[in-house]
């Protein structure tokens, strides 16, 4: 339940984001079916007696409700720690100890910024606990029901002081990261900042895919092929060209799609990129 990118809070945006069993967004076929059924909504029931469940402890516990005819109604809610099964994941897909030990070497320092949003929790179990980085290299990674009052969208806009703390507005700026990353509210769009200079998701997009053989993730499947929307930079088009001369990656694609998620789902489920 988020507000995304949007301004939050009791005044401001509210939404639903829900994923299917893929763990990519809800594809059109869903979303539509949600639509039309909407259409036939034509009352709410609301049940105002329901105990108090404490959301912030994991585990299982038995509820019941007590209803004005004297009948009961057992339920059961299970809370899961859901930053302990995103880190666990996170490892099996990336290298973390070659990670720990080059954000500790003392060459290296980053600068991630939560905007609020419920990237919080995950950086600071990633970045404090799993990779020893000093607290101070974490900013705004607390959730806030209104995200502070801010604007949660990762930009050069509504994130300056994770563009000043780069020194993108100071050239002569002593002691800037080397690194920079902020979130949205709900964490499925992100900025990232070189040292005194701003990474385009075009860019960065480009860069993954290019260097995919490093990545963990990347060393056990297929590269078959990759995808951009529409209003991306051509910079991925070269990447896939470079590789479409080479003998043993001709066979790899390049697609380009309208905007949202959804699509890049589409060809994700087909085993397309």
């Amino acid at each position: 339940m988020t507000a995304s990118h949007n301004p939050g809070g009791e005044h401001g945006d509210f939404g639903i984001k829900f994923n299917a069993a893929n763990g990519g967004p809800a594809q059109e076929h869903f979303t539509e079916a949600v639509y039309e059924a909407s259409k036939k909504i034509e009352a709410f029931v609301n049940v105002s007696n329901l105990p108090n469940v404490n959301l912030g402890v994991a585990g299982s516990a038995k509820h019941t409700i007590k209803h004005l005819d004297g009948s009961t109604t057992d339920f059961e809610v299970e809370v899961i720690d859901r930053v302990k099964d995103y880190v666990n994941y996170m490892e099996e897909l990336f290298d973390f100890e070659k990670i720990k030990t080059f954000v500790t070497s003392g060459s290296f320092k980053l600068c991630f910024d939560g905007m609020h949003g419920v990237s919080g929790p995950y950086a600071r179990e990633l970045f404090i606990n799993k990779f020893g980085i000093s607290e101070d290299q974490l900013m705004r990674c607390n959730i806030l029901p209104d995200f502070g009052g801010a604007h949660p969208d990762p930009n050069l806009t509504y994130a300056p002081e994770l563009v000043d703390i780069l020194g993108l507005k100071d050239a002569a700026k002593e002691g800037v990261p080397e690194f920079g990353a902020a979130c949205d509210g709900d964490a499925d769009r992100n900025m990232i900042l070189g040292k005194k200079f701003f990474v385009t998701p075009s860019d960065s997009l480009a860069i993954i895919v290019a260097n995919n053989h490093m990545i963990k993730q990347f060393q056990s499947c297929e590269f078959t092929g990759a995808a951009r929307s529409m209003p991306t930079s051509g910079a991925l088009d070269k990447v896939i060209e470079h590789f479409q001369r080479i003998e043993e990656t001709r066979h790899v694609q390049l697609f380009e799609t309208p905007t949202g998620w959804k699509f890049f789902g589409n060809l994700m489920d087909a085993g397309k990129i």
